[in-house]
């Protein structure tokens, strides 16, 4: 059966590979994408520091349900997290979709925007190495690893674990 994921962003600093590699696993894989940011219109991807391509916004976040999807994935990009973080609908829906026990799926700098949602107490979590005070300080266990499962919370480290981060995603929406 499809299933409906939402992949939410800021409007710009979103690192490429972290939001088409995950968008293309699931939409292979049968299941529907939705893009959600704080505006409307196209978000800015980067290839690390350089300017890439631009995608439109499918919804602004304001607008979106937790029960209109099945699982929600959390790009990187160190200024992607750290706008979204300073939005407080993006951080709702973030904290509400924690909650609902459906799939959150974050990669590298993402977990910034769970830290400000106040879900890592108590969860182990993989992320870029400059995360882990933050998480720690949250009351979240920070690991160094491919990736981790924790309850409903799917983590990686960066964009050389993209191919175990999809699978997780995968595997997270089969059990659904």
């Amino acid at each position: 059966m499809s299933k409906k994921i939402a992949f939410l962003t800021a409007s710009e600093g979103i690192e490429a590979v972290e939001l088409t590699e995950p968008w293309k696993a699931v939409t292979d894989a049968g299941h529907t994408a939705e893009l959600l940011s704080p505006q409307s219109g196209e978000v800015q991807l980067f290839d690390h520091l350089d300017k890439g391509e631009t995608r439109p916004v499918d919804k602004e976040v304001s607008k979106a349900s937790v029960d209109e999807y099945d699982a929600l994935v959390l790009p990187g990009g160190v200024a992607n997290p750290d706008a979204l973080r300073t939005d407080s609908d993006a951080v709702a829906f973030v904290r509400d979709f924690v909650a609902s026990g459906k799939p959150v799926a974050s990669i590298c700098h993402a977990p910034w925007t769970l830290v400000e949602a106040d879900v890592v107490k108590g969860k182990r979590l993989a992320s870029w190495p400059s995360l882990q005070t933050d998480i720690r300080n949250a009351g979240g266990t920070w690991v160094d690893e491919e990736v981790v499962t924790d309850g409903n919370l799917i983590s990686s480290r960066n964009p050389d674990d993209l191919p175990a981060f999809n699978q997780a995603i995968l595997d997270a929406l089969g059990e659904q």
